[in-house]
């Protein structure tokens, strides 16, 4: 197995693992002599890989995201920088610095000729779209999503109405010219998806409670919901 190969199996092997493997652990699956482990282990610290333990004791790989050298194709490297400029062009200003640090840290350890086929891409995003101010920043939606607070939101329609609404934030959708805040509305008891909620019409928010349950599982409801949506057929229209 080739070096690079087998450190990325290293990190593999101990991804997810919440207790410290031994080096003879980890020689076993990886079948590799435990004076290799030691090397390796040394090497990926030395890298920057969030590893701790000491030999004898055993190793932890503890929470942070860690890129050694990627060995991407180029297709690969196409899309993986196509993503983050459409994030440039629709995201909101955390998201595009957070692009634009992702895509200086991706560049740094890309070999030399993904470098260069990342200087000069083969495909674009379209044009940029425009969205309208909103009255709400979406930093507040995003806090209130990774908390999982209920939110009592203040909503003005497309015709000017205004309604009260008690939602359970999920997600953020950004579509070319709105975004929207996707998630469990307590009047409609059902999600309320693209349609709904766009959060240029957020007038006013409060925050509310932790809402029950867990994100992990509204948003597989919200997936089977949007998946549900999709397959609905499409009425045809009288040929005129």
């Amino acid at each position: 197995m080739a070096r690079s190969a087998r450190l990325l199996r290293l990190l593999q092997t101990m991804r997810g693992r919440r207790r410290p493997v031994t080096a003879a652990r980890l020689a076993e699956e990886l079948e590799v002599s435990e004076r290799t482990i030691y090397r390796d282990v040394a090497d990926l610290m030395a890298q920057g890989a969030p590893i701790e333990g000491e030999a004898g004791v055993g190793y932890i790989l503890r929470p942070g995201l860690f890129l050694p050298p990627l060995m991407l194709s180029e297709d690969e490297v196409e899309a993986v920088l196509l993503g983050l400029r459409y994030v440039d062009q629709r995201g909101d200003a955390v998201l595009r610095g957070a692009a634009a640090v992702a895509r200086a840290k991706i560049g740094a350890v890309l070999p030399p000729q993904a470098q260069a086929q990342a200087a000069d891409p083969l495909t674009l995003p379209g044009p940029p779209p425009t969205f309208p101010q909103n009255a709400t920043s979406l930093d507040e939606l995003r806090t209130a999503i990774r908390g999982q607070v209920r939110l009592d939101l203040s909503y003005r329609d497309e015709h000017g109405g205004r309604t009260q609404r008690v939602v359970w934030p999920v997600q953020l959708g950004f579509m070319d010219h709105a975004r929207v805040l996707c998630g469990w509305c307590e009047l409609r008891q059902d999600f309320r998806t693209f349609r709904t909620f766009r959060t240029d019409r957020i007038v006013a928010l409060t925050r509310l409670d932790r809402y029950p349950g867990r994100r992990a599982d509204l948003a597989r409801g919200l997936r089977a919901h949007l998946d549900a949506l999709a397959s609905r057929p499409i009425p045809s229209r009288p040929v005129s």
